[in-house]
C-alpha cells in the first residue's frame, strides 16, 4: 500500500484531474468483478483509480481488496513487470481471477472489458464499447459467485486525439490484422508536449471521472453446470446496469460529448 499512496500518484491524478465517484456501497464480506467502460487509448482512469490509491479506492470501499488486470505481455518488459506487482496489478488469465476470487471475503479484480480491440474506437466525444461478445467474465463470476459492478469513465477517451479508422477503411483493416498478431492494438494518436498544447505523447489535461455501479449479485454455480442461459442472462442484467449508470449521470459529465453509449461486438 505504500508504493499505491506515492505522492507521485496523486500528482499523476492531479494531472487531468481523475476522480472516483461511489454510487453505492459495497459489501466487504463478498467479491467482486469490477467491469471498466470505456478502454480509451491506455485506461489512465482505470490505472489511477484502481490500481492505485491516489483517488481513495481505499477509503470508500473499505475491506474491498482490488487488482487491476493487465495483459500479460506487460510483465516482460524488463522493471515494469516489477512496478506492475508492487501496484497489485495481476495478468488478465482465467487462473488469475480464480487466485484472486478465491483468497478471501472482499477479494476482487478490475478488468478493462474492452481491451485493445476497443481502444481502436476511442475517439474524443464518443463511446463505442466492444462487449456484446465478451461474456467470458460472467463465467467466471458465476463459477466463484462474485457479483459484477459496472464501472464508468466519462472524459477516459477524450485525452488522446485518434486518426480517424473507420469500420471497413484499410487503416483500420492494418491495425485490426495487428492487433490480432500482436495481441495489442497501434491506434495512431496524438497528445500534447512538455512545452507545447499541439503536439506529442503526452495525455491531453482533460477531466476523467469514474463511477462505480451498482453490483449485481449472482449466485456460484459449479463451473460443468454452467449454462450459456445463465451467461446470457447475467450479461444482459450487466449491459442494463451499465447503461442505466451512463444515463443518470451523462447530463452531468458528458454534457458536451455523445449523450449515448453505442455496444458493438
Amino acid at each position: 500500500m505504500w508504493f499505491k499512496r506515492l505522492t507521485f500518484w496523486e500528482w499523476f491524478r492531479d494531472y487531468f484531474p481523475i476522480s472516483l465517484i461511489k454510487t453505492v456501497d459495497l459489501d466487504k464480506s463478498k467479491n467482486y468483478i469490477f467491469g471498466y467502460h470505456p478502454h480509451g487509448i491506455i485506461g489512465l482512469g482505470a490505472f489511477c483509480n484502481f490500481a492505485t490509491d491516489a483517488t481513495g479506492f481505499s477509503q470508500l470501499f473499505p475491506g474491498i481488496r482490488l487488482s487491476l488486470l493487465t495483459l500479460a505481455t506487460n510483465f516482460k518488459i524488463p522493471l515494469f513487470g516489477l512496478y506492475l506487482t508492487a501496484l497489485g496489478v495481476c495478468d488478465a488469465s482465467a487462473e488469475s481471477c480464480g487466485s484472486i476470487l478465491t483468497k478471501g471475503p472482499g477479494s476482487s479484480l478490475m478488468l478493462v472489458l474492452g481491451g485493445a480491440k476497443e481502444s481502436l474506437d476511442a475517439h474524443p466525444g464518443s463511446y463505442k464499447l466492444t462487449l456484446k461478445d465478451r461474456k467470458g467474465f460472467v463465467k467466471i463470476a458465476l463459477q466463484y459467485g462474485a457479483s459484477l459492478v459496472p464501472v464508468f469513465s466519462f472524459g477516459e477517451t477524450d485525452v488522446y486525439d485518434q486518426v480517424d479508422n473507420p469500420q471497413g477503411s484499410k487503416l483500420r483493416k492494418i491495425q485490426e490484422l495487428l492487433q490480432k498478431k500482436l495481441g495489442f492494438a497501434l491506434p495512431l494518436i496524438k497528445g500534447r508536449g512538455i512545452f507545447n498544447y499541439h503536439f506529442g505523447l503526452l495525455p491531453q489535461r482533460r477531466a476523467i471521472t469514474s463511477l462505480v455501479g451498482k453490483p449485481i449479485h449472482l449466485p456460484q454455480i459449479p463451473k460443468s453446470q454452467i449454462t450459456t442461459e445463465m451467461i446470457n442472462k447475467y450479461h444482459t442484467l450487466y449491459i442494463d446496469e451499465l447503461q442505466k449508470l451512463f444515463d443518470q449521470h451523462k447530463n452531468q459529465y458528458a454534457s458536451k460529448r455523445r449523450s449515448s453509449l453505442d455496444i458493438v461486438q
